[in-house]
């Protein structure tokens, strides 16, 4: 009989090579290129599923503050855009040309020092994975080195979220304030407003995401993925078998930042801005919603889960305007009452069964060894 972990380690490669179908072949080939842009725009949001899936699903640490990452990511690239679109030439009607307008609005005479490397795209690129890793080394070293965990965690990581939603609006003359960072019109010279452009960077995208979720199952797979379970299920027997439970949680805390960075850097370029609406408390729950709808132990469950979220999201607002919040909330409800385990829990308890039903074929028996009778084939 096949041991159930290689099974599992099948049934998960299976789907995420319908995964990449979907998403490579199927939907640019059925979309238009405005509803496949905003596809793009929800596959950003699947980072930081997969990323939650790590966290909570595996190790057991809900994070109610992912939008903080996400966010990051995405204002690292927004300066680096926003650099290149404040040429002098560009901004030669401003007071002080060659700087974001949106300093000159606030008397700023020059561009502050901690916005210079982002006129670098390779100093941008590390930043995109660093900042939001090192912010969450700093909140995972502080919280899990005093063992604070469960809901403690959770309502820390929303209060975070808030503080720096408050920072970014207030420090308008340095992040944007509440517009955020806009205007963003060319990378490397190359327009990223056009249909082709933004053709081209779902494609940069979607390959990105298939990316993070096999580095995922890699790290799943291995020893320290089964370190994680066990610290969900049972963290003092791990930590009196001489484990460092505090370094095994900062380590995935600040994988699952890393991964959102990418996400909200993807969602910069795919939409062409970057506010704080999207870093704070609200953006991070409904980010926690994409996975527990997906399902929050499936990699691509997650994915799955982002999607419909946000086409229900989208779909509702242009359908029913008025009521496409209480719609919104009638379908998380209906899914976490009945099917706790989302999306992915609905294909391992009906879809899986049937398809093995009708698709494999039992186990052949083999010819008569003597006297007519078979003896049973052994399962490889």
């Amino acid at each position: 009989m096949t041991p159930p972990f290689h099974a599992a380690r099948k049934t998960e490669l299976f789907g995420f090579l319908v995964l990449a179908a979907f998403v490579l072949l199927v939907l640019p080939g059925v979309v238009d290129p405005f509803r496949l842009n905003l596809v793009g725009k929800y596959l950003t949001y699947a980072f930081v599923a997969v990323g939650l899936v790590l966290c909570w699903g595996s190790a057991g640490i809900l994070s109610l503050g992912q939008g903080i990452f996400f966010g990051l990511g995405g204002y690292c690239m927004a300066m680096f855009l926003k650099l290149e679109a404040s040429t002098p030439e560009a901004t030669k009607i401003q007071s002080t040309p060659g700087i974001p307008d949106f300093m000159d609005w606030n008397q700023l005479t020059a561009l502050p020092a901690f916005w210079e490397p982002f006129h670098s795209l390779a100093f941008t690129i590390v930043a995109i994975v660093a900042v939001p890793a090192a912010l969450a080394f700093v909140i995972g070293f502080a919280m899990f080195t005093r063992r604070v965990g469960g809901v403690y965690f959770a309502i820390i990581t929303q209060a975070i979220a808030a503080i720096l939603t408050i920072l970014i609006i207030g420090q308008q003359g340095y992040t944007g304030g509440v517009n955020g960072i806009t205007d963003l019109r060319t990378l490397l010279g190359w327009d990223i407003r056009t249909d082709s452009a933004k053709t081209i960077l779902y494609f940069v995208n979607a390959f990105l995401l298939l990316g993070v979720i096999a580095l995922s199952i890699a790290v799943r797979s291995s020893k320290l993925g089964r370190i994680l379970v066990a610290l969900r299920d049972k963290e003092d027997r791990v930590r009196f078998s001489g484990y460092d439970v505090a370094a095994f949680k900062i380590f995935v805390f600040c994988f699952a930042a890393a991964i959102s960075g990418i996400g909200g850097a993807m969602f910069t370029l795919q939409v062409g801005f970057m506010s704080p609406s999207f870093v704070g408390i609200v953006p991070s729950i409904e980010m926690v919603i994409f996975c527990a709808v997906g399902g929050r132990n499936s990699l691509i469950g997650a994915v799955y889960g982002t999607l419909l979220v946000n086409w229900g999201k989208t779909t509702f607002s242009e359908s029913f305007p008025e009521l496409w919040l209480f719609a919104m909330g009638g379908l998380f409800i209906a899914v976490v009452m009945a099917f706790p385990n989302g999306l992915a829990g609905i294909y391992k308890s009906y879809v899986q069964p049937l398809f093995a039903r009708i698709v494999v074929r039992p186990a052949h028996r083999r010819r008569p060894v003597g006297g007519g009778k078979t003896t049973p084939a052994i399962a490889e």
